[in-house]
């Protein structure tokens, strides 16, 4: 491997525009160069993170890097390790797999300096946030530290920490092997290289920066449908006329108002609702709340019951509740997740307005959802099961269960046995005993 000074990786990654490929694009330069005069101010070694966590379900380009190609990610992680000379790389993941993968390639290595450790944290999705992610490597707790305190000033174990995620490290490895020059001689002249992205939740393909997005979505039998989500569940909606005239940038996604992020795309197709789906990812979204803060604990619950109440036909008085619950979890939360989530509903709801105006004054778009848009598959734990013989169409049931109990448009549940995750055992129970016809029971 190439060994390079500080200043001089800063420099390469400068030259070829290399940005954080995790989510925020923020320039990999930037972070090291921060990273450099905490070290210098504190008069510490400092620490090499590489987020492989992932928790978005939208997403795998990093798992395929670390079960693929684990080499590479460590190469870059310690490229940058030896130019900071720092005290160790440690690697958070969340799979077994990805555990395992990156414990055999470090196996096949003579030696590694810095000592190199990989970290199994919990699989939820704001494990992959800076601070909850350096948390998680220190003490086990992957929690959003929350204070605006930057992981380049104080990160694992409160050393200056460089954190950046799996993709972001490979390229680094590949234009310190490779050289500014050649590394520019793929892609756009503004953002040169490769991108990795994660189609429809299950294809990762590598593209040239450039190339229309309409093509690469062919490339894997897809079409732009209702509009392309793009960088994932943190990301926006692009209308099919946006999703045609992209190309794959960041500025193009910018410009068409959407968001490489992470780099996932899904397309949704015709035959889907989009809004049911768009209230299955806001509901998944308020779950996955890491409960430390009022928006994101109590705010995106609220907001999610006020989307759901929208979708069923309630009229400018839901939509302003929405509105309302959006303002109100903006810029308030301890990480950038309610925000985030928050920008999602809003890109929904502009994008899918005709569906909207279809879901408030004619009874509904006439497409069941087909549950599209990739979540996390749960064990059940058991089922609950409506008897048609005695349900009455309260519709009690649901408030108390709306991840599993659904009703229809003539106001019954639309299934007669659901499963059940463990975790909604106890509001399984407490929805038997709400409804008053008895028509309920779990087995």
């Amino acid at each position: 491997m190439p060994a390079l000074r500080a200043e001089e990786l800063a420099e390469l990654a400068e030259n070829v525009d290399l940005r954080g490929r995790g989510g925020a694009g923020f320039p990999f330069a930037r972070k090291l160069r921060a990273v450099v005069k905490a070290v210098a101010r504190r008069r510490t070694r400092p620490v090499v993170v590489v987020n492989g966590t992932e928790g978005e379900p939208s997403c795998l380009k990093d798992t395929t890097l670390l079960l693929r190609t684990p080499h590479l990610v460590v190469d870059g992680a310690l490229i940058a390790a030896a130019a900071l000379d720092a005290e160790q790389v440690a690697i958070g993941v969340t799979r077994t797999d990805t555990e395992e993968s990156l414990r055999r390639a470090l196996a096949e290595r003579r030696s590694v300096k810095p000592p190199v450790s990989v970290v199994r944290l919990p699989e939820r999705f704001v494990t992959g946030e800076g601070s909850a992610l350096a948390r998680g490597i220190t003490n086990g707790i992957a929690l959003p530290r929350g204070g605006g305190v930057r992981t380049s000033d104080s990160g694992v174990g409160g050393a200056p920490t460089l954190l950046s995620n799996a993709e972001t490290y490979a390229q680094l490895a590949v234009a310190a092997r490779w050289g500014a020059l050649p590394y520019r001689e793929i892609g756009t002249p503004e953002e040169p290289g490769t991108v990795l992205l994660t189609i429809a939740g299950s294809t990762v393909v590598e593209t040239p920066t450039g190339v229309p997005l309409e093509t690469v979505l062919a490339a894997c039998g897809l079409d732009v449908g209702q509009g392309v989500l793009v960088g994932g569940y943190h990301g926006k909606w692009l209308t099919p006329g946006a999703a045609r005239s992209a190309v794959v940038s960041r500025q193009s996604f910018q410009s068409l108002g959407g968001a490489l992020g992470a780099g996932a795309i899904l397309p949704l197709p015709e035959t889907t609702c989009p809004l049911w789906e768009v209230v299955r990812i806001s509901r998944w979204m308020a779950d996955e709340t890491a409960g430390q803060c009022g928006p994101c604990y109590l705010g995106l619950p609220d907001l999610t019951a006020s989307l759901e109440d929208l979708v069923r036909g309630g009229g400018q008085r839901a939509l302003d509740r929405v509105q309302a619950g959006m303002r109100a979890v903006t810029g308030r939360g301890a990480c950038s997740h309610p925000d985030a989530a928050a920008r999602f509903v809003a890109s929904s709801l502009a994008v899918f307005d005709d569906d909207l105006v279809a879901h408030s004054y004619q009874g509904g778009c006439g497409r069941p959802s087909q549950d599209v848009l990739p979540l996390p598959e749960v064990e059940s734990a058991g089922t609950i099961v409506v008897d048609w013989t005695l349900c009455e169409a309260h519709g009690l049931c649901t408030g108390v269960l709306p991840d599993v109990i659904r009703l229809g448009k003539d106001g019954f549940p639309a299934a007669g046995v659901m499963p059940v995750p463990a975790k909604l055992l106890s509001q399984a129970a407490r929805a038997v005993d709400r409804c008053p016809a008895l028509a309920l029971r779990i087995q």
